[in-house]
């Protein structure tokens, strides 16, 4: 079936038509209009009568709606500077540990010896090299930090070279290092090499949803994280032999974040998290707070995480 443009009058009783109260038109429509009918209407789901009957449940208004708007909008802010604070370090610590091992100059540290050999793994190392060495020539020129280097010292170090890598790539990069310098890296975080290696992807994939302004409070993971400490001393129920949160949902990020950023960090990030929640719990009407952290995968008790050691 064929999707029609619909002007905002017709938007706005699309929606009173399946049973959303809109008290102020005028209010509606400028919101619609600022913020996208389409993107709006997304936050819906938790808000439906049942899977079945698509129909708002009753009492439900435009501003309740929208308010879970506005709180996946400050949540995917409080996770997207976050998970740059990791994808800085991450890059500052494998350029550090490779620049100190083979070298600063293109020629020394991006040379297939220096990566794993494992044999089912060197058509990706030599697609990873390929990858950066692209981002060499593309940015040689266009960014001012590589351009510096190549007009001063005519090769890029590592370290500024990460700067124009993506978060992907450098997942990928650490995916192939030698083991010993995985290790090395990993104790840094005191984190296992595998279950890196998975917060790494997991983490990039979450800054591309970030970037792009995607639904983010109730995404699932396609990659689960590994059961830990932190499942067992929260009590999350298990179910089916698996804790029923924090396994590929939202909290599994922040399971991931805790690890991986400090200790003030994560406090200033779960706090944040907590007021955010407070500010929708206030303007929730039809549903309780209880359902969006359910969906989201949030344990009721997911704040004494911050005193976890």
């Amino acid at each position: 079936m064929k999707k029609e443009f619909k002007t905002l009058s017709e938007q706005i009783e699309i929606l009173k038509s399946k049973g959303l109260v809109i008290d102020n038109p005028e209010y509606a429509k400028e919101v619609l209009m600022r913020e996208n009918y389409f993107f709006l209407n997304g936050y819906r789901h938790l808000f439906m009568r049942s899977s079945v009957d698509k129909r708002y449940i009753e009492g439900c208004t435009f501003e309740e709606l929208y308010s879970l708007f506005l709180f996946d909008r400050a949540f995917r802010n409080i996770l997207f500077k976050n998970i740059l604070v990791i994808e800085n370090n991450i890059k500052s610590v494998i350029s550090y540990q490779l620049s100190l091992k083979y070298g600063y100059r293109e020629r020394d540290y991006l040379t297939p010896k220096n990566f794993t050999t494992n044999k089912e793994k060197i058509k990706q190392v030599n697609d990873i090299l390929r990858k950066m060495k692209r981002q060499i020539n593309i940015n040689a020129t266009q960014h001012s930090a590589t351009m510096h280097y190549v007009n001063n010292y005519g090769y890029i170090p590592l370290w500024v070279l990460v700067k124009v890598l993506s978060f992907g790539i450098v997942g990928e990069l650490y995916s192939i290092l030698k083991k010993e310098d995985q290790l090395g890296i990993a104790e840094i975080y005191k984190i296992d090499v595998d279950v890196l290696i998975n917060y790494l992807t997991i983490l990039s994939n979450y800054r591309n949803l970030c970037a792009h302004e995607d639904i983010v409070f109730e995404n699932k993971t396609q990659r689960k994280i590994e059961d830990n400490r932190f499942h067992k001393e929260l009590k999350i129920p298990i179910m089916d032999d698996e804790y029923i949160y924090g396994k590929e949902d939202s909290f599994a990020l922040i399971i991931i974040l805790k690890q991986m950023l400090s200790h003030e960090e994560f406090s200033n990030l779960i706090e944040e998290i907590k007021h955010n929640f407070d500010n929708l719990s206030l303007n929730l009407h039809t549903i309780s707070i209880d359902k969006v952290l359910d969906r989201m995968g949030f344990p009721k008790n997911y704040y004494d995480l911050k005193n976890l050691d």
